[in-house]
């Protein structure tokens, strides 16, 4: 896919004129990355940031021990690392390789130009960093007041909003990251997650093969994350 049509499916520069695409695409540089690769690291300068073009990247912190916490993944045509323009300057997590890709980076500085001469990329940065607060303070409330069950509820359910085929009243779906990492993610252990899964098998809500899950009841699905 063409820079262009990837810039044009991000939100950031949604509702942008023509000829402000073309200066966006035109500053942008095309990098591709490995599977386990680390774009940048938790307190690097940050230098500008990224959208991702294909492939998969989660962003995490990793404490002195050695020890992971996934923030959140990224998904193609999602931005990541616009906070980083504010603050200190520095990375806030780490961003590394799910799976291989390509990702778009935006220098600081060229684009900062650009948000001098065109109050829209203002104006469309404030709604992805609102929806970035969003998305962790929903996480922070799930991980404060939810339990098990209802967290990966919840997250199965995003995952169905995103990705998803349905066939016969069943949704099928197929998990964005390892279920050591998903356990990360929802703030748990793996031996609690695989209970977890059980539990909901067990009550009807969902089949699992591996990675793959079968909502069988998305009503059920929805009781379970409080929606």
């Amino acid at each position: 896919m063409e820079n262009k049509e990837i810039v044009k499916k991000a939100l950031l520069f949604s509702g942008l004129e023509e000829e402000y695409l073309t200066e966006v695409t035109d500053i942008a540089v095309r990098r591709p990355f490995a599977k386990g690769e680390t774009l940048f690291s938790e307190g690097e300068k940050a230098e500008g940031f990224y959208l991702l073009a294909s492939g998969a990247l989660k962003l995490c912190k990793v404490s002195p021990d050695g020890r992971e916490k996934v923030l959140h993944m990224v998904h193609p045509v999602e931005t990541f690392a616009e906070a980083a323009f504010f603050g200190d300057g520095k990375y806030p997590a780490e961003a590394r390789g799910v799976e291989k890709g390509e990702v778009l980076f935006f220098p600081r500085a060229a684009f900062m130009g650009l948000l001098e001469r065109n109050p829209r990329f203002s104006m469309n940065l404030i709604a992805s960093l609102s929806l970035l607060l969003r998305r962790f303070a929903r996480q922070i409330e799930e991980l404060s007041f939810a339990d098990a069950p209802s967290r990966l509820a919840s997250y199965l359910l995003d995952l169905a909003a995103r990705k998803s085929t349905s066939f016969q009243g069943l949704t099928y779906l197929e998990l964005d990251m390892r279920k050591g990492e998903l356990a990360s993610r929802l703030g748990t252990v793996s031996e609690t997650l695989s209970r977890t899964f059980k539990k909901l098998k067990e009550e009807g809500v969902i089949e699992v093969d591996g990675n793959k899950v079968i909502v069988l009841s998305m009503d059920k699905l929805k009781a379970v994350a409080g929606k």
